[in-house]
């Protein structure tokens, strides 16, 4: 009996379609993020404005986590990058929800912290779906030919 309830569960779960990710409310939401944040381009070509606290945003998803040239990082992200962790958008989905939660979880280590403080209550996956398309490993669309650059290019100061 709990075997056909799983089945049925699983594939009722299979017909569902998958919630779509709306990348232009992503963009509106990203304003709570530029206050740290920032999108620029390897060429220098600003995609959104933002503050330099955090690191440069352009081609995160597909980044090793913690690697961006020129970034100071928390501990808690070099150590995620150490074990491996290259972002994908449900990853970061993840992430922007609860970092520290996210690390403990992927680490293991209650005692690591990242720098990020602000937790995206709401439209985690619209975010990453704007961040998607300024990302070209990750397929996005916003692409030059200085974006074909690896995805770990500095942000210019």
């Amino acid at each position: 009996m709990k075997i056909a309830i799983h089945a049925t569960i699983a594939a009722m779960l299979l017909a569902m379609p998958a919630v779509a990710q709306d990348a232009a409310n992503g963009e509106k939401e990203f304003k709570k993020c530029k206050a740290c944040h920032m999108i620029q381009s390897p060429d220098g070509t600003d995609v959104v404005k933002g503050g330099k606290t955090g690191p440069n945003l352009y081609g995160v998803v597909g980044r090793k986590a913690g690697t961006l040239e020129g970034f100071k990082y928390s501990d808690a992200l070099v150590k995620l990058g150490e074990a491996g962790e290259v972002w994908t958008t449900e990853d970061l989905a993840s992430y922007v929800t609860d970092p520290n939660k996210y690390v403990e979880e992927k680490v293991g280590d209650k005692s690591l912290k990242t720098k990020m403080t602000f937790k995206l209550a709401k439209n985690q996956a619209d975010v990453i779906a704007f961040l998607a398309q300024h990302s070209p490993e990750a397929g996005g669309t916003a692409t030059t030919d200085a974006a074909a650059a690896p995805a770990a290019a500095p942000a210019a100061n």
